[in-house]
């Protein structure tokens, strides 16, 4: 076939992409005259059978475009110079075939758009028309019907929607607002963890859809938050029946962006302000200070005016990933974005020259395509609703071809041609860089080594640059080109800051109570019967008898067991059980009793002692050090200890002393990891040795630990209690009842002891060191 005889096939296949496409993709209007306000819109269906309309209200007559999208389950009317003035955000409920209305605005004055999302509960016949100042959506069930095809040209069929997804059982409890000093939040509190996409649009749009998610009617609202000056200022939700789940589009400030973490079964939804994002996601701690923060000292910018050159790959489209062809090349599909590829078309060509391709899909893509003398050959291709940009990279990729883009005009050449200019003009550029004049600069280093910064900037230097030291002043000499000597200079003002001084300050807190309490007694007389004292028993025998107690103590203190003698010399006790009592300890009652011819006497001493204090000890040790160097600081004293040998004897001495040994860490959101050991040993002279040496009585904590700056931790405390009870009695009698208390002694002794051990790290030059 000769190619003038494809002309008349190809201008057919563009009149019918012409009809198929508006009336699958969109209708047109006049241009737009004033700007517009639209001020309510209202969803409507008089009968069950009947038409659902939806219809706009403005100000003036309205123009408007529009397109289907989403396989025809969504509508989109763009109204240009016009604003959404007074009409709600969004329509949620299902009315009719509409499942919800959504209104947004984009730009300000004369160039100002007002678009209106219409989502469908199912495909539906549309009609578009004005009535006075409403623009009106007519939609009506769609009647089933049989498309007839014409030789040569692929008859459209529309696009089948996606069948229904099986909702899970996750569900949306709670959709809250909350506004920071630095930041929006949203809360999206959901039965269990969600699946989820976020989208951050370009004109202060931003849409978080959740998947197989159920929204209550209750949650079904919008959140205004202008009232905060914040950089959200409202946030809508619905139920999204053709993503079969919820969506909830936010209006931000169209500086700002957003981002979503996910904690458990909730999501945090986080809008930033201008110049505040690396703040808000890696400059501030978990108390609230500032930390250090995440920066780019410099991104290598690519070389924009050099020609990019696409290659072709079947099925890219379909990889995530880039692609790499002819050794050097990392082509890219034109058009490649979600939901792009431009209008779709179909194609029955049967060795049709190449340019006329080119020339057919220049005018449906309404590019302007310029093809190389040296591009021939004929193209053999039949595709029925695919992509005219997909179309373009497959006829390509079969004639081994390329193209370059520069707006709106498409370059089309064999590959090796266009791989080989670039490699030409990249050769060039290197040659530039060769013939650039030197630099020479003296760049200054406080705070860090001049040679260690230096350690660090000659990765940066170009293969004619140089670095040196100058040790007396602590600079850097560095020559170079201009470009790589901006980026030196400000990574060592980066690197060349204070380092972090850490104030570290424990507190070993002792507290130890005692109680004893002690009861005694003491009792014991005489008894003589004879005719020396006139009261014989009258018997030959026993004719005289005389009873004493039979515990002879001369060491007891006895005072009180006499009425007129300050001590008995020999007393004779019958039970001897006092208690521990003398100058400062407990007391002690002494009874006397006789007879008048002193042939009969009783003398009774009771001894307690009661015992109870308590002691608290306070240590705070403190020192400041640098960040990742150790720090020790003690006080106490040295004991002398005796040691005999062969050389004779020897003093020896050992330490009892209260220490605080620690290495700091500042991390990067401020906190302080630190390894710590702290000692307090003190001489115990209660428990000596043979030699009466005094015992050394040590505590001691060793550990790791991670704090925020000026936060106290507890870490680390030993609690003992010592307790207990003793009897003394006699024998047989200390058992009887009542009596038996005039046969015992009876001490409880309880002792207590806790330490505590508290520590506070404090960043001394926190703003100088960390808050850049």
């Amino acid at each position: 076939m000769r190619r003038n005889e494809h002309f008349p096939r190809i201008f057919a296949l563009s009149a019918a992409f012409v009809v198929s496409g508006l009336s699958g993709s969109a209708w047109s209007a006049t241009p737009a005259g004033s700007v517009r306000h639209a001020t309510a819109v209202t969803v409507e269906q008089k009968d069950a059978d009947g038409p659902t309309e939806v219809r706009i209200q403005f100000d003036s007559p309205p123009t408007y475009t529009a397109r289907v999208d989403r396989g025809g389950l969504r509508v989109i009317l763009d109204i240009p110079s016009a604003v959404v003035q007074g009409a709600k955000p969004a329509l949620v409920g299902k009315t009719g075939l509409v499942a919800g209305v959504l209104t947004q605005s984009f730009g300000s004055g004369e160039s100002s758009t007002a678009r209106v999302l219409v989502t469908l509960s199912q495909p539906a016949e549309r009609a578009v028309r004005v009535e006075g100042n409403a623009l009106v959506l007519s939609l009506s069930k769609v009647a089933e019907k049989v498309t007839p095809k014409r030789e040569g040209v692929a008859a459209a069929s529309p696009a089948s929607p996606a069948s229904p997804q099986a909702v899970s059982e996750n569900r949306v409890l709670e959709v809250k607002f909350s506004h920071l000093s630095d930041q929006d939040q949203v809360l999206v509190k959901l039965a269990s963890p969600p699946s989820y996409s976020l989208e951050n649009g370009q004109a202060g749009r931003s849409r978080l859809v959740l998947r197989n998610t159920i929204l209550p009617g209750a949650l079904q609202q919008t959140l205004d938050a202008t009232a905060f000056g914040g950089p959200l200022k409202t946030v809508s939700s619905y139920t999204d029946a053709v993503a079969h789940g919820v969506t909830l589009d936010a209006e931000r400030q169209v500086l700002a962006t957003s981002q979503v973490r996910v904690e458990g079964s909730s999501l945090i939804w986080s809008f930033f302000r201008p110049g505040d994002v690396s703040s808000a996601v890696t400059g501030i701690a978990a108390d609230g200070k500032e930390a250090r923060r995440i920066r780019t000292l410099h991104v290598d910018s690519p070389a924009s005016d050099l020609p990019e050159i696409h290659a072709t790959f079947s099925g890219l489209e379909q990889s995530s990933g880039p692609v790499e062809q002819a050794g050097s090349l990392t082509p890219s599909v034109l058009g490649q974005v979600a939901g792009g590829g431009g209008r779709r078309i179909d194609l029955d060509l049967k060795d049709a020259d190449i340019h006329n391709v080119l020339r057919l899909l220049a005018d449906v893509g309404s590019v302007n395509i310029v093809t190389a003398d040296n591009v021939t050959g004929s193209v053999t291709i039949r595709m029925r609703n695919v992509p005219w940009k997909q179309a373009l990279d497959v006829v390509l990729q079969a004639k081994g071809l390329g193209m370059i883009e520069r707006g709106n005009m498409v370059r089309v050449a064999p590959l090796a041609d266009l791989e080989k200019e670039r490699e030409m003009e990249v050769a060039r550029r290197a040659q530039e860089v060769r013939l650039a004049p030197l630099e020479t600069r003296l760049i200054p280093v406080s705070y860090a080594t001049a040679d260690d910064v230096q350690q660090r900037v000659s990765p940066l230097l170009s293969e004619r640059g140089s670095v040196a030291v100058d040790t007396r002043t602590n600079m850097l000499i560095v020559r170079d080109l201009s470009g790589n000597l901006d980026q030196i200079e400000q990574l060592t003002r980066e690197l060349d800051t204070q380092t972090p001084q850490v104030l570290v300050e424990a507190r070993i807190v002792e507290a130890t109570s005692r109680y004893i309490k002690d009861v005694g007694i003491q009792w014991g007389g005489d008894a003589s019967f004879s005719p020396a004292t006139g009261n014989p028993t009258g018997l030959v025998f026993p004719n005289s008898i005389g009873i004493a107690g039979g515990a002879s103590d001369g060491n007891t203190p006895t005072a009180g067991l006499s009425p007129s003698q300050a001590s008995v010399t020999n007393p004779n006790f019958a039970v001897n059980l006092p208690a521990a009592v003398g100058a400062g300890s407990g007391g002690a009652l002494g009874l006397a009793f006789g007879s008048i011819d002193n042939t009969i006497n009783l003398g009774l001493r009771l001894s307690a002692a009661e015992t109870s204090g308590m002691l608290r000890i306070l240590s705070s040790p403190r020192i400041l050090t640098l960040d990742n160097n150790e720090a020790r600081i003690s006080q106490g004293t040295l004991i002398p200890f005796s040691q005999v040998s062969a050389q004779g004897v020897q003093t020896t001495f050992q330490e009892a002393k209260l220490q605080l040994l620690v290495r700091p860490h500042v991390t990067a959101d401020g906190s302080v990891s630190m390894k710590v050991k702290i000692n307090r040993d003190e001489p115990d002279f209660n428990q000596t040795s043979a030699r009466g040496d005094p015992t050394v009585l040590k505590r001691e904590a060793e550990t790791e630990l991670l704090v925020p700056d000026g936060h106290t931790a507890v870490i680390g405390g030993i609690y003992t209690r010592n307790s207990g009870r003793s009897a003394d009695q006699v024998p047989f009698f200390g058992d009887i009842p009542l009596i038996g208390l005039l046969f015992q002694r009876r001490r409880a002794t309880d002792q207590r002891q806790e330490l505590v051990i508290f520590l506070t790290p404090r960043i001394v030059n926190r703003a100088q060191a960390l808050g850049r």
